[in-house]
């Protein structure tokens, strides 16, 4: 899936602009300042993690999961959860937007989206997507059961499920 991912960022680097947006709309790796409400985030990902023994580090992988035009848009900083048996995989993107109420409209978006054909084409069978609305952010992670090599990556959706508002996609 890692690989997938990859190819999809790739082909989908070019920044965009909505209207009305007053941030940069760019990736976040370690290098680059986040800003309050994504770092807040982070703060909560650490924590929802790390009751089930995950640790959460920063990334700069390219990852561009199966996106909706409003998640397309948005300013997002690229999370990893370790997973010592599965170095490819444990990838989480948080998006940023310019209050709860847009963060919300874009995770139902995605919700739809990830349930509509041409969402549910981008990712393997099986692939179960969680999407969670933390604050002004929109956290979206990935990942296939059936694939995992790392017994610990079911910790992550226990963990995940436990932030913030939950935008469930029906399988």
């Amino acid at each position: 899936m890692a690989t997938g991912l990859l190819a999809i960022a790739a082909s989908g680097c070019a920044a965009t602009e909505v209207p009305g947006q007053t941030f940069p709309v760019a990736s976040v790796g370690p290098a680059m300042t986040v800003t309050p409400a994504v770092g807040q985030t982070r703060v909560e990902l650490v924590r929802v993690l790390g009751e089930h023994d995950l640790v959460l580090s920063d990334s700069q992988a390219p990852v561009r999961p199966a996106e909706a035009p409003l998640l397309t848009a948005a300013p997002r900083a690229v999370y990893q959860v370790v997973l010592p048996k599965d170095p490819l995989r444990g990838f989480m993107v948080v998006y940023e937007f310019l209050d709860p109420s847009h963060a919300a409209a874009a995770a139902a978006e995605e919700q739809a989206y990830l349930g509509s054909g041409p969402g549910r084409v981008q990712t393997p069978q099986g692939t179960i997507s969680m999407i969670r609305q933390v604050g002004s952010t929109v956290v979206l992670y990935d990942w296939l059961p059936a694939a995992a090599l790392d017994p610990s990556a079911t910790g992550i959706q226990a963990a995940l499920e436990t932030l913030g508002v939950g935008f469930p996609v029906p399988n």
